[in-house]
């Protein structure tokens, strides 16, 4: 008779190779398509006012300073708020912070459809921007926590993508809302999507390890990638640690270059629907069209900066140069769209504006470095603040570019404004970053 040690050996490692042969799940992607729903309804509540903005003006006769203010409102509430909702994502976790800010930034779209003036517009704006604000850092965090390094790039990539998908795809068809039901509709439809996205993620998002519909064979596959699973909430922060990661050299370059990404961005969510109509003489209808171009080439570039990032990597090149060649690439390619000031044709400058936003898609996989270096309890914060650096453009871009064209009347020297800033984030990412790497702090804030 076999003896029972034998027998229970034999049962462990049968059950040991069964787990080894089983076939992981792809729980990840589900989660990562959540995010990329919550990151395209984001945007198109970002830019919806970019669709409406000439009926706007002229029902309450604002002029171009006033349109940059309430273009820039967004900006001011979400950039200063970005630090703590990367803090609250910390501490409190994305699942519930997201689904929140997601229900309070949809409600606050569509109360925009009853404004009254330049005032409640401005309110209204700000407080979308306000509760918006734990977003990206809520992003950041859950790619982090689900997906290994070599698959951060594509994932970051992927919900990138949403900062310029739906708006490529929704915009004709809000324009011709606003056109046919009023500029009000706009919001109210954007809002009440919104609403039920939160709904949504509410329901089925999980961090790794409180989710049930993944299998060990995943967790251990992300994990042993060098995801940060155990990264859970309610993380303990200490402000010495705070200060120490505000003083890295890493987090300066990233905030540089995150400011000269979103200044392009910030251009295409606000004025450039007002450039095609106003410099090239479109309509607001045939605009909404041409703008769709731009926002698709920035979402393949997206994608194309992530994948390309990640293959390099797996061809044995290092963590730095790996991220930083598309992100660089990205820049130097987006500055050409100031040769649209160098043609008349219409068919030219937007096939020029089409080439200069897929290379600011490449460049916006910036998160993925975020991702690379943020210290293991501080990921939620760390994108807070590189997040709060980058959103800066979305207060100073509007803003300057109002007032270029109230000295001007002529968009000529906005494309070479924003065109400047792709040069400063291109030096970024080569002269000041260093080596790409986690920053690790102790207890004292100082790094170890």
């Amino acid at each position: 008779m076999p003896a029972k040690p034998d027998v229970e050996a034999s049962r462990q490692a049968t059950e040991s190779t069964s787990a080894r042969l089983t076939k992981p799940t792809r729980t990840r992607i589900g989660m990562l398509l959540l995010v990329l729903m919550a990151t395209t309804v984001n945007y198109v509540g970002r830019s919806n006012l970019s669709i409406v903005a000439k009926p706007v003006s002229s029902e309450f006769h604002l002029n171009p300073v006033q349109m940059g203010h309430l273009f820039s409102a967004f900006a001011w509430s979400y950039a200063l708020a970005t630090i703590a909702g990367g803090f609250l994502v910390d501490r409190l976790g994305a699942r519930l912070v997201y689904g929140l800010a997601q229900f309070s930034w949809s409600a606050a779209t569509f109360a925009l459809a009853f404004a009254g003036g330049f005032s409640s517009l401005f309110g209204l704006r700000l407080l979308v921007g306000l509760t918006e604000s734990p977003a990206f850092p809520a992003n950041n965090r859950v790619v982090t926590l689900w997906f290994p390094q070599r698959e951060r790039g594509k994932a970051t990539g992927t919900y990138v993508m949403g900062q310029y998908i739906g708006t490529a795809l929704l915009t004709p068809l809000l324009a011709w809302m606003a056109v046919r039901f009023g500029w009000r509709s706009v919001f109210l439809i954007i809002g009440a999507v919104g609403i039920l996205g939160s709904l949504v993620w509410l329901l089925f998002y999980r961090d790794p390890l409180a989710c049930k519909w993944m299998n060990q064979a995943e967790l251990d596959k992300i994990t042993n990638g060098g995801a940060l699973v155990h990264g859970t909430a309610r993380e303990k922060v200490q402000w010495s640690q705070v200060r120490q990661l505000c003083l890295e050299r890493q987090i300066w370059a990233i905030c540089i270059g995150k400011f000269a990404i979103m200044s392009a961005l910030y251009f295409l969510l606000t004025w450039f629907p007002a450039y095609l109509q106003d410099q090239r003489h479109m309509t607001v209808f045939n605009a909404s069209f041409a703008t769709t171009l731009p926002y698709l080439a920035a979402t393949i570039g997206v994608f194309i900066g992530g994948s390309w990032s990640d293959w390099l990597l797996r061809r044995g090149m290092q963590i730095s140069p790996a991220r930083k060649i598309p992100i660089v690439s990205g820049f130097l390619g987006a500055t050409s769209m100031v040769l649209a000031n160098r043609t008349s044709s219409n068919s030219l400058a937007l096939a020029i504006f089409t080439v200069a936003f897929f290379a600011q898609g490449i460049s916006s996989t910036s998160w993925a470095i975020i991702a690379e270096v943020a210290p293991r309890k501080l990921v939620g914060l760390t994108g807070g603040i590189c997040n709060f650096a980058g959103n800066l453009a979305g207060i100073v871009t509007p803003t300057v570019i109002g007032h270029i064209l109230q000295a001007t009347g002529s968009f000529a020297r906005v494309l070479v404004f924003v065109a400047c800033t792709g040069v400063v984030g291109a030096l970024s990412y080569t002269v000041l970053i260093g080596r790409i790497h986690r920053i690790e702090l102790n207890e004292t804030g100082k790094p170890i």
